[in-house]
């Protein structure tokens, strides 16, 4: 970055305004004990005007009445402002009121100012043993030569070959206190930026969308075209950078291996002994709870776009249609005034009618179909045997019946497979019951429906009979 980069960012940048506001101390200590400290989006305005008071009350018995004298729904809207923009006003579905969010840029200010209070211990070593971690795997993900692959992991595998070596005569390495805190405030600081990285990936997204929206209002082409373009960058969206990145994220967290791993690994840094005390370790086995709510809204906010992006389409539709009647009027109109008095000349040149002739040796000789013996004998069935009772004997699948069985499972796990519900509670109905799984599956937007995997379902009739179905795989998680 030059000078006029610099000095631009100082003129037009949220943040920079924001660090040299008078009332920068006061917006900062709000925004970290309303939204950064507890993890939370989408507060309601009566909400944060109430959280807002209680900071006003406490500075001002500190500080005196004359400090900070506006009422604190006038900070807020300040703040919310086009002239700020530190904070993220808008309308979210089936709520009344305005919620508030922390711009991406405001949360970067917060974030460098929680780094300038000082650390007691600063982690180096997990720095420089990460920093080795992701440049050895850029380097050998990266490398085309297969020898060169090959002579890596068998580098590896004798590393690994002379570690289990090693623990099997006793010698158990176990990392020491510094080290463990090291790697502790390592990863806490990480799963803290990671947080913050929901909030600009956000907001990447409705600038992508903004583009699109853009080009739909300024279009002069066809219809055609337009839809065209639409889908095209629709797939821009998703298949862009941050697309596929974020993508890549949702399914990581969303695999049931890598979930139940990660799970695990949490747990078990709970209980490391030379950690106990460390106030970063009460917070670590939660902190994957923190990364749900974040992750859902953002996939809310995709979906969003893409309804608007309909709406959107449908107005200029709508548009089109309305211009094209005014242009029919008013060629009525004018067909009227001209009736009396039609113009001299020629006005409009049209091709001439012609007729469309068809010689008879084109068309196709008569093919005569071939005639079917049909046996129209009648042979009364003999009925006495039939049970008609079959015919009033259905049945219909208590769907809240099935979502209590879910939610049963989910007390005992964060996650849970149509496979591990059905082994708890058996299937009573048949395809039909598998078919209402799949009904909650698609309406709930706290279970997903992976196509790329299958799971195979067994039950037992009421005669003794089994039946199997080898359906696509269904994952149910617990809601944040």
């Amino acid at each position: 970055m030059d000078f006029f980069a610099v000095r631009a960012l100082r003129e037009n940048h949220p943040g920079w305004s924001l660090l040299c506001a008078q009332t920068a101390p006061l917006a900062l200590g709000f925004f970290m004990a309303a939204f950064t400290v507890p993890n939370r989006r989408n507060l309601g305005r009566q909400e944060l005007i109430d959280a807002l008071d209680d900071v006003l009350f406490r500075v001002r018995a500190s500080l005196g009445e004359d400090a900070f004298p506006r009422p604190a729904a006038e900070y807020l809207d300040e703040w919310a402002g086009p002239e700020k923009a530190w904070l993220r006003k808008y309308y979210a579905e089936s709520r009344d009121e305005p919620v508030y969010d922390l711009t991406a840029s405001t949360e970067d200010v917060v974030r460098w100012v929680e780094s300038l209070e000082g650390r007691e211990f600063v982690a180096t070593q997990s720095r420089l043993s990460g920093i080795f971690a992701l440049l050895k795997a850029l380097v050998q993900g990266s490398e085309t030569d297969p020898e060169v692959r090959l002579a890596e992991l068998r580098a590896e595998r004798d590393q690994i070959d002379a570690e289990i070596g090693r623990v099997e005569r006793g010698e158990v390495r176990v990392m020491g206190a510094p080290e463990a805190r090291d790697h502790l405030q390592q990863l806490t600081a990480q799963a803290k930026e990671l947080l913050a990285d929901f909030r600009e990936v956000e907001q990447n997204f409705r600038a992508l969308d903004r583009q699109v929206r853009e080009r739909i209002a300024t279009w002069e082409g066809t219809q055609g075209d337009l839809l065209e373009d639409i889908f095209a960058n629709r797939q821009d969206i998703a298949g862009s950078l941050q697309g596929r990145t974020f993508q890549g994220l949702w399914d990581y967290l969303m695999s049931p291996s890598q979930r139940s791993e990660l799970l695990g690994l949490l747990e078990r840094a709970g209980h490391i002994e030379a950690l106990r005390g460390l106030p970063e370790l009460e917070a670590l086995p939660a902190m994957h709870q923190d990364w749900l709510p974040a992750l859902e809204q953002t996939q809310a906010t995709v979906r969003r776009l893409s309804q608007q992006m309909r709406r959107l389409l449908d107005d200029k539709v709508f548009l089109e249609n309305r211009r094209i009647v005014t242009l029919i009027r008013s060629i009525e109109g004018h067909a009227l005034a001209l009736r009396d008095s039609p113009p001299r000349g020629t006005v409009a040149e049209m091709p001439a009618q012609h007729v469309e002739v068809g010689l008879p040796f084109e068309r196709p000789l008569y093919s005569p179909s071939g005639r079917v013996a049909v046996d129209d004998a009648v042979e009364v069935a003999d009925d006495g045997g039939l049970d008609a009772e079959a015919l009033f004997g259905q049945f219909a699948v208590d769907r809240e019946r099935l979502r209590g069985q879910v939610d049963a499972v989910l007390e005992a796990a964060d996650q849970a497979t149509l496979a591990d519900i059905v082994d708890a509670y058996p299937i009573e109905q048949g395809l039909a019951e598998v078919v209402g799984y799949f009904q909650l599956a698609a309406e709930s937007p706290w279970a997903e429906i992976d196509a790329g995997q299958q799971q195979r379902l067994a039950w037992t009739l009421p005669d003794g009979e089994m039946r199997e179905a080898v359906v696509e795989r269904v994952i149910f998680v617990r809601p944040a």
